[in-house]
């Protein structure tokens, strides 16, 4: 049985809550792993870059010297790549759709695992308050403080459309990010070695631990 500590607005433990060693057996093979968090920054790019051919290069026509006669290689054209100024091999074309396509359930699955590796590292804990709490940064960044968080990177997760002043609140505090748990992603876990879950978000947490679901 593995417990997660829950804690009020000013850092004081205020309840537990229990996961069961089952749930937490099941993990995703490492390089699934990597595959999922390579293609999501590869989709990520905007893939404009677009480079000229030799066809397109906009030099003379004319040889660069004549054919025979000089013990040299032939040369057609000065727009050939190995003159400064020509055309680019096999450069990247936008027309080309560079996107990797990511499996969903391989998706979850590293998602799930990640969050199960957090977890079994005691890196995550349950936060226990109310939207209307909430006044200042300075709540949450001597919550974070009392964690002893103040210098390591946290994400946040909460209920879809919930918590907007702590959302307000977590993006002027460096090193702190926000996500909704419904929504997040891997690369979003890979990057904080430590979650807060809102106990709002609680259930959609354990749906995804028990059914490797989104």
């Amino acid at each position: 049985m593995t417990t997660l500590k829950k804690f009020d607005l000013t850092g004081k433990e205020v309840g537990e809550l229990n996961i069961e060693d089952e749930k937490l057996a099941i993990t995703a093979n490492p390089q699934s792993i990597k595959d999922y968090l390579v293609a999501l920054r590869n989709n990520a790019r905007q893939w404009s870059a677009n480079t000229k051919g030799r066809k397109e290069i906009n030099r003379t026509g004319a040889k660069p010297h004549r054919q025979k006669g000089l013990g040299r290689a032939r040369q057609g054209s000065f727009g050939a790549p190995q003159y400064k100024g020509g055309g680019v091999v096999f450069g990247p074309k936008p027309k080309f759709d560079q996107h990797i396509k990511i499996n969903k359930k391989e998706k979850r699955a590293a998602i799930k695992s990640i969050i199960i590796d957090r977890i079994k590292k005691d890196n995550v804990c349950i936060l226990k308050c109310n939207d209307s709490d909430i006044k200042k940064t300075k709540q949450i960044a001597n919550f974070f403080d009392a964690l002893k968080l103040t210098d390591k990177r946290v994400l946040v997760l909460t209920k879809q459309d919930d918590s907007k002043q702590f959302k307000r609140c977590v993006k002027n505090i460096p090193k702190k990010a926000f996500s909704a748990a419904a929504s997040v992603n891997g690369y979003q876990l890979a990057l904080c070695r430590n979650l807060i879950i809102m106990d709002t978000a609680i259930d959609e947490i354990t749906a995804m631990l028990n059914k490797g679901e989104k």
